[in-house]
């Protein structure tokens, strides 16, 4: 990870690099059997598809094989710093290093949303209130594991918060649209197509399965939004803020719905349409 104290550094050194990781991810977490894992896994236990070189041996084939919840998981970059620089550059992944793994995902995610906020110019007046959060983030990243495991994490996450919504607020009130409060609406399954969504504040909503075909979701508030089969077929999500990979992954689209440039185009929605 860098320190850019010249301006924010870029999005795509918050992402997971698997070939400079220990494949903590399959070690450190739990998942249970699901619609998106195919078996249960206890956290500190290896999944059994992690193989003695810490690859997946069924990466390519993951969704057929019944664990599409690996494929909408990203560290953030966590896996790479942890094994990499967090052990100081052990050669073998320990016990150790999997308990560190969850809080430091934790601190990049969050790096990740304060990264985004220095890039919406109208959250300008709290850009250098989100900078120092962001330097003192990155501080707490770069913790040996004995500091990491003393972090009171919760009331740092709570302290970034109150500047992530206050740069959602500014950025929203500058959008046209009706800026509609859906906050952690429960919007399951539900029947959005074409809705007018700009500049809403989706932060925490549940739109599992819901149908936002041609929706026009630019500028919306998308931070923590479950889009699970969300069906973003033809929506506009220009300009939409706090939008993951793993969110947009999570999701079906065509070749018609619009993105931002923070995150691609997953290769599993259909093509063509």
């Amino acid at each position: 990870m860098r320190n850019d104290t010249a301006g924010p550094p870029s999005l795509g050194d918050l992402r997971g690099d698997c070939a400079r990781c220990f494949g903590l991810c399959c070690v450190a977490l739990p998942f249970a059997a699901s619609a998106d894992f195919a078996l249960d896994k206890e956290a500190g236990r290896p999944c059994p598809h992690l193989g003695g070189d810490d690859r997946c041996t069924i990466h390519a084939r993951l969704r057929p094989s019944g664990f599409t919840g690996c494929t909408v998981y990203d560290c953030f970059g966590a896996g790479q710093r942890v094994s990499q620089v967090t052990f100081g550059a052990a050669d073998r992944r320990t016990d150790a290093m999997t308990e560190v793994f969850p809080l430091v995902r934790h601190l990049h995610e969050l790096l990740r949303y304060l990264t985004e906020a220095l890039t919406l110019p109208a959250a300008r007046p709290v850009h250098a209130a989100l900078r120092r959060t962001r330097e003192r983030t990155e501080a707490l990243a770069a913790g040996t594991p004995e500091e990491l495991a003393a972090l009171d994490l919760p009331a740092h996450r709570r302290e970034a918060d109150v500047l992530l919504v206050r740069a959602s607020e500014l950025t929203r009130a500058a959008a046209d649209g009706p800026r509609r409060n859906r906050r952690r609406a429960d919007l399951l399954g539900a029947r959005l197509r074409g809705a007018d969504l700009r500049g809403a504040d989706l932060r925490g909503a549940c739109l599992i399965a819901a149908d936002l075909t041609g929706a026009d979701l630019r500028g919306a508030d998308l931070i923590g939004a479950d889009l699970r089969d969300t069906d973003l077929t033809d929506a506009d999500l220009t300009g939409a803020f706090f939008l993951t990979q793993p969110q947009v992954t999570a999701a079906r689209g065509s070749a018609g719905t619009r993105l931002p440039g923070s995150v691609s185009r997953p290769a599993h929605w259909t093509a063509g349409l």
